[in-house]
């Protein structure tokens, strides 16, 4: 073995495990409850809204934290100069000796004890903002989860369509094998062949199509799932199997009204608006307050001439507090107060009122989705029936090409628009739950 040779076997050596490596393919089944968990875990979409519950609850936190205490302390030294004095029409001026070094120390401390409410209201409204920051996570998720349903039920249609062409690819090539046999005995013209290897053609154009639409899907729903590269997602195929619940659509409408997380989120709007209008109010209430302090201060300048002692003391006490200028500052923010709260109540009703109209929309679609199937099964049964019948006629002689052509269409399309009906009775479901929030 020359070196040339030599060198050749030792990069095919080297090479090879990287691209088996390359290659390699993971098939996992995965339902959509399974699908579900992994997106709650993984998915990049959910993160902000589970920071953003934290968040609302540190907010909670500092809100109660007016309830406590205010402690202030403050400690000062300072030099200090001579002074001087003189009668009130300045004559007779001379300086007046001081003691230079002075020093200072402060600590009060001061609770709230009626403020009109302001407190308890400020710390209401945190908590409806940490509910809403709740109900914005699941409104997230709810999305996220519909978002991907749409992607693997998708994915399902299209892996179901590529094994029908497979099928119909395996059929055409038959029937174009059995022409160009005939083709050959000079029984059938040579644009009838032609013709049937158009339509092989255009099928094999369309399985290659479905095969770029299956990589796509597939790599949206492992990107968002957080599963490796080389995985390939495959369906549950008792997805389209199992009996889904049948109920009628008052039922589906009650179930959005009471757990719809936009609807949700919009009465808590309404609430936090009431609450703000109080706190508004409370800037007309007087504020009560217990403090108490120590006092260190040296030398006593209000003295004459100045004492260069220390003076400590001590006081308890209460305040009361009014602003007399909120009387005529907050109507103008109580009347924008009253407008926000009607605005949030007119959003509620909207919003009640779209979501009664697309359960109602969803319940219908759903329930048409039955008897679309049961009309495609009748559709697949017949098509089968029709393109038995079409070959062996051809086959003796009695049909022409386009009859088979024509049946052979009829066939494929009622067989994919079966699998579509069995898919969309699914889809439609998980749109009703999307839609009440149950999803």
């Amino acid at each position: 073995m020359n070196k040339f040779t030599l060198l050749i076997v030792v990069l095919c050596a080297s090479l090879c495990p990287m691209g088996t490596y390359a290659q390699e393919v993971v098939r996992r089944v995965i339902s959509i409850e399974e699908m579900f968990t992994l997106a709650d875990r993984n998915s990049k979409s959910i993160r902000p809204g589970i920071t953003g519950v934290s968040e609302a609850a540190e907010a909670v936190k500092v809100a109660k934290n007016a309830r406590l205490p205010e402690i202030d302390a403050s400690l000062s030294f300072s030099y200090i100069g001579d002074g001087w004095m003189s009668d009130r029409n300045f004559s007779h001026g001379m300086n007046a000796p001081m003691p230079h070094y002075g020093n200072n120390f402060a600590i009060e401390a001061t609770q709230i004890v009626y403020s009109g409410g302001a407190v308890s209201k400020g710390i209401a409204v945190a908590k409806l903002q940490e509910e809403s920051a709740r109900l914005n996570l699941e409104s997230n998720r709810d999305k996220v989860r519909f978002m991907l349903v749409g992607y693997y039920l998708d994915l399902f249609k299209q892996q179901n369509m590529y094994r029908v062409y497979e099928k119909n690819i395996e059929q055409t090539k038959q029937v174009l094998r059995d022409i160009q046999a005939k083709g050959e005995q000079g029984i059938v013209l040579k644009n009838d062949i032609t013709r049937y290897e158009l339509l092989l053609s255009n099928l094999e154009l369309t399985r290659t199509q479905i095969q770029n639409t299956i990589a796509i899907l597939n790599n949206n729903l492992i990107t968002t799932l957080g599963l490796s590269v080389g995985v390939v997602i495959e369906p549950d195929t008792t997805t389209i199997t199992r009996s889904l619940p049948v109920e009628d659509g008052d039922s589906w409408t009650n179930k959005a009204i009471a757990t719809s997380p936009l609807l949700k989120q919009m009465s808590l709007a309404v609430e936090m608006s009431r609450h703000q209008d109080k706190i508004i109010k409370s800037e007309r209430l007087p504020k009560v307050a217990l403090f108490a302090g120590n006092r260190f201060d040296g030398p006593i300048l209000i003295e004459v001439p100045p004492i260069n002692k220390n003076f400590n003391y001590w006081y308890v006490g209460v305040g009361l507090k009014y602003n007399f200028s909120a009387l005529y500052k907050t109507n103008k923010s109580l009347n924008r107060s009253k407008f926000t709260i009607r605005r949030n109540e007119e959003q509620y009703a909207d919003a009640r009122e779209q979501t009664e109209l697309s359960v109602n929309s969803g319940h219908i679609r759903y329930m048409e989705s039955y008897v679309q199937l049961n009309t495609q099964q009748k559709s697949v049964e017949l098509a089968g029936q029709n393109y038995t019948v079409i070959r062996n006629r051809y086959k003796n002689d009695m049909a022409l090409i386009t009859d088979m052509l024509d049946a052979s269409n009829s066939k494929l399309a009622a067989e994919v628009e079966l699998v579509n009906a069995q898919i969309n009775i699914v889809f439609n479901y998980y749109n009703l739950l999307y839609l009440s929030g149950t999803i």
